[in-house]
């Protein structure tokens, strides 16, 4: 499962949005770090962040269509 860690009212957020469905990827679910003491020391300002759940790879903003489809192609592999 893909997740991806966001903040509320984040700009950055929505243009990643906005990459995953141009690009045509998987459902994922969003996830808000705001008020999440743990995510917030985690993820912090690095914002937006794509995570396979089920390996635990991250990829972390900025990110275009190459490294997004690198980054599902290894999850198929």
């Amino acid at each position: 499962m893909l997740i991806l860690y966001q903040r509320d009212d984040c700009k950055l957020c929505d243009e990643a949005v906005a990459l995953l469905a141009r690009a045509h990827a998987p459902e994922f679910e969003s996830v808000w770090i705001d008020g999440d003491a743990g995510l917030e020391a985690r993820y912090g300002e690095r914002v937006p962040v794509l995570c396979d759940g089920d390996s635990g790879r991250e990829l972390g903003w900025p990110f275009d269509t190459v490294a997004l489809h690198a980054f599902l192609d290894a999850r198929v592999a």
